[in-house]
């Protein structure tokens, strides 16, 4: 019996022909950039002894895996929501609104859905189970978040290029040391979140 990480079906269903679409995100704690999304639908019985939550693995061995993913996936895509909407409409919704998008973008349409953490909203009829860390326990969440955050490291690379003083390829966007430092002596640029705290004394440095 494969354990929950390779498991890409959800307990009650009992049908194992089910084309169930795995979601989960990248880039929600972000100072700057996009959120994205993903959604996958792994062949059943898929596995593969590195597939885990993206975060427990090497750089090197997420982008190993995403060429995995994108090759043997019955289908998948990624959505995105720009740091600009994510001030319209907050990053909570946002990351919802990029998993919509991502199950937008499958060829297959999928008969059940399951999210990594625990919230989330009804997409069109299909049913949907939200599993806290579920990114360790469904190869199909697992999946979501490698090529999640494999799409979003290759586009801060990208936005690198245009302000590389930040240092983006190096902590894509999260709040590090070195990234609210850039922030203090540079200031923000067209792709900061600027409904989020980016300095600790923000309000007095940018009201």
């Amino acid at each position: 019996m494969a354990n929950d990480r390779t498991h890409n079906l959800l307990p009650w269903c009992s049908n194992p022909a089910v084309a169930e679409a795995g979601c989960d995100e990248a880039g929600r704690g972000c100072l700057a950039g996009p959120v994205y999304a993903a959604a996958v639908i792994l062949p059943a019985g898929f596995s593969h002894p590195w597939l885990n939550d993206s975060k427990q693995l090497s750089e090197k061995r997420r982008d190993e895996l995403r060429h995995v993913i994108e090759s043997e996936a019955v289908s998948w895509a990624v959505g995105i929501v720009d740091n600009h909407e994510i001030d319209r409409i907050n990053i909570l919704r946002a990351s919802i609104l990029a998993m919509h998008r991502a199950l937008d973008g499958l060829a297959v349409r999928p008969e059940a859905v399951i999210v990594d953490g625990n919230r989330f909203t009804p997409y069109a009829d299909i049913p949907w189970q939200t599993f806290v860390k579920g990114d360790g326990r469904f190869g199909n969440i697992a999946a979501a978040s490698i090529l999640a955050k494999t799409h979003r490291d290759e586009e801060m690379r990208r936005l690198h290029a245009m302000h590389p003083q930040y240092a983006w390829d190096i902590n894509k966007g999260y709040p590090t040391k070195a990234h609210r430092e850039a922030i203090a002596r540079f200031g923000p640029t067209e792709f900061h979140r600027m409904s989020f705290r980016l300095l600790d004394r923000q309000l007095t440095l940018f009201d």
